[in-house]
């Protein structure tokens, strides 16, 4: 029989990509998903499908599947910044309690797991690109130390299950990612701007726009994550796209992309906002063989596509679509 794959935080951007690449790869995928941040709407065309069921639970309270196990992917966590501010307790306790869960369940099924880790594991980096053996600049106290710290806290979890219980362990490092299925209003910067062309607003950098990022392709993306799983290596290893390029500039070609006319307005940088965001993807490309393939023109054409076949009442106010909505269809 196929090998059987759970994947947490499935009905998420990037949890939602995950089971359609197992799937088409004819894994069996069990989706579990508690919908805080997750969208049903992400993964109903999987739903009648053979090879996929779906399991609407927290990963933070308990764990428990029927039958064998072969692979775990924990991408359950808030990810971005609006969310993981609004529900700051629960994007703590998915990142300890749920992975501690997900740790122990793998021992217990005899599973490989690995976990999403993210570039914030950095924080306001002093070393420029980010490689692997970076410790980070984080604040623990600070707004965003809630998503920083349980990651990082995620990571030692994790080593520790390797060391001490010989769970087979993977950690990748996911840096900026962006592709269809991002939400508009999910307050990082890529969906913002194609929102405020969109609703035909102007377009709103923070500071002075000198703050620079990476933007990795969904699909790049998700190919890494794959060879990493399949390898055989347990550290921490950077996904993510090298291609750094500043925020107003990016703002500028977000203008020229679309042809809009809007403007560029300023605002006050939030608190401990990083200034530098690049992936170091040594290891990535000498372990995985890995590199991103889409440049990013082509991946913002892609987006924004999808992004402009949402209808105008998705564009004003994202339509969060729950299980109980889907249920009554």
């Amino acid at each position: 029989m196929s090998k059987r794959v759970l994947i947490t935080g499935a009905a998420g951007f990037l949890g939602s990509h995950l089971c359609d690449y197992f799937v088409e790869r004819d894994y069996r995928v069990v989706a579990m998903d508690n919908l805080i941040t997750g969208d049903m709407a992400n993964i109903q065309h999987l739903m009648k499908l053979p090879n996929f069921e779906f399991y609407h639970h927290d990963v933070s309270k308990f764990v428990h599947v029927a039958g064998e196990i072969d692979y775990i992917l924990h991408f359950a966590s808030p990810a971005s910044p609006i969310d993981y501010l609004k529900i700051p307790i629960q994007t703590l306790k998915v990142g300890s309690l749920g992975t501690h869960n997900l740790l122990g369940f793998a021992k217990a099924k005899n599973a490989r797991i690995l976990v999403a880790s993210t570039s914030e594991i950095y924080g306001d980096p002093m070393v420029h690109p980010q490689n692997e053996d970076y410790w980070g600049n984080v604040n623990p106290i600070g707004p965003r130390g809630v998503y920083d710290e349980a990651k990082r806290f995620q990571e030692a979890m994790t080593m520790a299950y390797h060391r001490f219980h010989g769970v087979e362990t993977r950690i990748v490092r996911i840096f900026n990612t962006y592709g269809p299925r991002m939400r508009l209003n999910d307050g990082r910067v890529l969906p913002a701007f194609f929102g405020q062309v969109l609703r035909g607003e102007d377009l709103t950098v923070f500071g002075d726009g000198s703050q620079t990022r990476s933007f990795c392709y969904v699909s790049d993306l998700i190919e890494g994550i794959y060879r990493l799983l399949l390898s055989d290596y347990v550290y921490p290893v950077n996904i993510g796209n090298p291609s750094e390029i500043t925020i107003l500039d990016f703002a500028k070609e977000i203008i020229d992309l679309t042809q809009s006319s809007q403007k560029i307005i300023y605002q006050p940088l939030p608190t401990d906002d990083p200034m530098q965001r690049k992936p170091d993807i040594t290891k990535a490309r000498e372990i995985l063989d890995w590199q991103p393939l889409i440049e990013r023109q082509e991946g913002l054409r892609l987006t924004y596509d999808y992004f402009r076949e949402l209808s105008s009442e998705q564009l004003n106010k994202y339509e969060h679509k729950s299980f109980e909505d889907f249920n009554k269809k």
